[in-house]
């Protein structure tokens, strides 16, 4: 009985090594509709060599860019509220402070005026012009170049013959191929 089992077992390890060589391609491809004459079919190539094509992609992002400046301004002979109102306050308060009986009245509405004129040409700065801070933003594209694969440059081998095509994608060890025959004349 033992004289049996092992050349079963060499046979069994046989055969399975060689459907498991045709299992690697995968069924046959599908036959070609009926309305479809013409003279073409489909196999299978093993490929030799695939080679990355790389090419530059470039991007562009819009964005904003922005920053602060100090801007001086000319006054046309106004300055701030806030200086004028403040002046006339200070101006009043001692034109009240220096005048005795009617004349204080009078002192109060020349000191508030007087007052005001100072305090307005104080906000205003010494020639004449205040300096503010402004935020100045302008649109910017921002540029970026990357490598990226294209495609690639595939080397394979049908029926003995070696050719040569680029494909958008990377086909592995097998590369399906449409065969097509037509007459040479």
């Amino acid at each position: 009985m033992s004289r049996f089992v092992l050349p079963a077992l060499l046979l069994a390890f046989a055969t399975t090594g060689v459907f498991a060589q045709d299992g690697r391609y995968g069924p046959p491809p599908p036959p070609p509709p009926s309305g479809d004459v013409d003279n073409a079919h489909f196999g299978w190539a093993d490929v030799l060599r695939v080679d990355p094509v790389y090419g530059i992609a470039r991007t562009e992002t819009p964005r904003q860019e922005c920053y602060d400046q100090q801007v001086t301004t000319q006054s046309r002979g106004t300055g701030s509220a806030a200086g004028t109102i403040l002046g006339a306050v200070v101006g009043g308060v001692l034109g009240n402070t220096i005048g005795h009986g009617d004349g204080r009245k009078a002192a109060t509405v020349a000191g508030a005026v007087a007052g005001g004129a100072v305090g307005n040409a104080a906000s205003r700065g010494p020639d004449g012009s205040y300096t503010s801070t402004q935020t100045t933003c302008r649109d910017v594209r921002a540029v970026s170049e990357q490598r990226r694969i294209m495609g690639y440059d595939v080397e394979y081998r049908y029926r003995g013959e070696v050719y040569n095509s680029r494909l958008a994608y990377d086909p592995g060890e097998r590369l399906r191929v449409r065969v097509s025959v037509s007459p040479a004349d």
